[in-house]
């Protein structure tokens, strides 16, 4: 073998070793856990602890928790990053300090994010053990990650193309609502899914912000699990529950890859209407 095949050899093998845990991850939950996915699983509730019975309350209160935190962290973070973006430029020592924040927030440990929402959102401002506790420290959590991606893509955008906006007469928001907005989409996109992936599998946090029942939520002030700490829960502290684990970790994979593709298609739909509406 030649010594310039050498590194593209490397490079497929760490590809395919990457597909092959992948695939074998997904393999075991499948083998696993379809056996016990059927409507009468998504549509009840649990049973003795878990062991039988369903997971529909814990499924409403993951979508109302995710729901809650990307509505909050979504708009937020494009402001911000619209900001650090477009106008940090003129005040590099506040641009600088954001920044390096945000580098830092990103790699704090989910458990520093559970303890502050335990001590901020449910103790300071009253709000207790309830998904809005739960949803505000995972906007915590999301923030860092999609304003430095949303940031990134904008910043990637040439400078040529602001200067032509600017020369035809085209105002600072309507360059962005035009021209930045959808060419910024794939990273738009990308960032949204990071978060979303580490909000629909965080355990820790929640644990400290929205609580432990299993009961279903009747308004966003109530308690509530979501289906990571149920599988948590089943896996390490109920005797018998890996069956029900499993089959909640498959409705959790199938979440993450139904709103992955429909993030996708909705940028790719996006950036072309775009194109076409100029």
């Amino acid at each position: 073998m030649s010594p310039e095949r050498l590194p593209t050899l490397i490079l497929w093998m760490m590809a395919l070793a990457v597909v092959g845990a992948l695939l074998w991850i997904l393999g075991d939950l499948l083998w696993h856990g379809l056996p016990q996915i059927s409507w009468r699983f998504i549509s009840e509730a649990p049973v003795d602890s878990g062991r039988s019975g369903g997971i529909f309350p814990i499924l409403v209160s993951t979508l109302w928790i995710l729901a809650l935190s990307l509505g909050l962290a979504l708009p937020l973070g494009l402001a911000t990053a619209t900001l650090l973006a477009e106008f940090g430029q003129q005040f590099p020592r506040f641009r600088a300090t954001v920044e390096l924040s945000l580098d830092i927030l990103a790699g704090v440990p989910s458990i520093v994010f559970g303890l502050f929402g335990n001590a901020v959102f449910t103790q300071v401002l009253g709000l207790g053990l309830s998904l809005l506790s739960g949803a505000l420290t995972l906007a915590c959590m999301v923030l860092p990650i999609f304003i430095r991606a949303v940031q990134q893509s904008l910043q990637a955008i040439p400078q040529r193309d602001r200067r032509a906006a600017a020369a035809l007469g085209l105002s600072r928001w309507s360059t962005f609502r035009t021209l930045l907005f959808p060419a910024a989409m794939p990273g738009i996109a990308v960032g949204s899914l990071l978060g979303f992936g580490r909000a629909i599998a965080e355990t820790a946090a929640l644990i400290f912000t929205s609580g432990y029942v299993d009961r279903l939520p009747t308004s966003i002030w109530d308690s509530g699990r979501s289906l990571s700490i149920h599988i948590y829960d089943l896996a390490m502290n109920v005797a018998g529950g890996e069956p029900n684990a499993y089959g909640t970790a498959c409705i959790l994979i199938g979440i993450l890859l139904f709103t992955n593709s429909l993030v996708a298609g909705l940028s790719h739909w996006f950036q072309r209407y775009s194109l076409r509406s100029r």
